[in-house]
């Protein structure tokens, strides 16, 4: 129509005035005359999956209600696909069904990295050698703003001991390491941790001569980060995101003994059943399991 010719003038009528007269934008034009000259690629060749895709999101749904988390990702979806529902599939397909469906969980993009002075690992080989500890806050109906204290083991990524109390101090700091202590090493002794190292920030609680003096009764080496490099408690950090996405944000808490309660129930659902990628999509507690039947060098 654009380019037929006017009566009056002989001059074609133009883009701008037709989609104007037919109350059309120009981005619609213009994706119209794309699909027109460039239609779509004919579906791509070779043997049909077992699943088509109706089903295999009808699978994904199904895996979603089960999950004791909420917001996992394509790739956890896909994990449990092939360990549950005995569903194996490629990740990329999972990925472009859960996109279509708008099950993908949101996501804030990363800034991009200027530079990177953390350049080691904090990840070990075995479990029982550095666990890491940092605190977070959170809000509860009747005792307003309560502390959390937690410790995780930085092979094996499991939560070894979790904490809430109303006033963070350096003794109620200590609460998930002795826990910690206690179910990884047989009780509270005299040199009983020999061989762990303690990474912390430099908070108050963790610098103080109590929490210090308490790591040197134990026989574990204080591993403080770097200054302004949050990379080197990265492993406690992740935790804490997973805690407020999976717990804190969802739910709203009575007082403190009521958080008390939630926080040991998600610390054993967590253990059992977070996935975790690098572990090769196992839980922590399956992870640790791997490590107490291997065979000695």
């Amino acid at each position: 129509m654009s380019q037929q010719p006017s009566p009056s003038t002989q001059q074609p009528y133009g883009v701008a005035r037709v989609i104007r007269v037919w109350d059309l934008s120009r981005s619609t034009f213009y994706a119209r005359q794309r699909c027109r000259d460039h239609p779509p690629t004919p579906p791509r060749r070779g043997r049909p999956p077992v699943l088509d895709d109706t089903a295999l999101l009808a699978q994904i749904r199904a895996v979603i209600a089960d999950s004791p988390f909420t917001g996992e990702g394509h790739r956890k979806i896909w994990a449990r696909l092939r360990a549950v529902k005995q569903v194996r599939t490629a990740k990329r397909r999972v990925l472009r069904v859960m996109r279509a469906a708008g099950l993908l969980a949101p996501a804030r993009q990363p800034a991009p990295v200027v530079e990177r002075p953390h350049t080691g690992t904090i990840v070990t080989d075995a479990p029982n050698v550095m666990w890491g500890t940092d605190a977070t806050a959170t809000v509860t109906l009747l005792d307003g703003q309560v502390m959390i204290f937690a410790a995780i083991d930085h092979c094996t990524a499991e939560c070894v001991g979790i904490h809430a109390a109303i006033h963070g101090t350096r003794f109620e700091a200590l609460e998930p390491v002795r826990q910690g202590v206690r179910d990884h090493f047989g009780g509270i002794a005299a040199a009983i941790a020999t061989g762990l190292a303690m990474r912390h920030d430099h908070g108050s609680q963790y610098l103080s001569d109590d929490f210090q003096a308490e790591l040197r009764f134990l026989g574990i080496t204080s591993s403080p980060a770097f200054v302004r490099q949050p990379e080197g408690n990265g492993c406690i950090e992740r935790f804490f995101r997973t805690l407020k996405e999976q717990l804190l944000w969802i739910r709203h808490f009575r007082g403190v003994e009521d958080l008390r309660q939630a926080l040991l129930v998600f610390k054993e659902t967590y253990n059992q059943e977070w996935l975790i990628e690098r572990l090769g999509f196992r839980s922590p507690a399956q992870a640790r399991q791997a490590f107490a039947v291997r065979p000695a060098a």
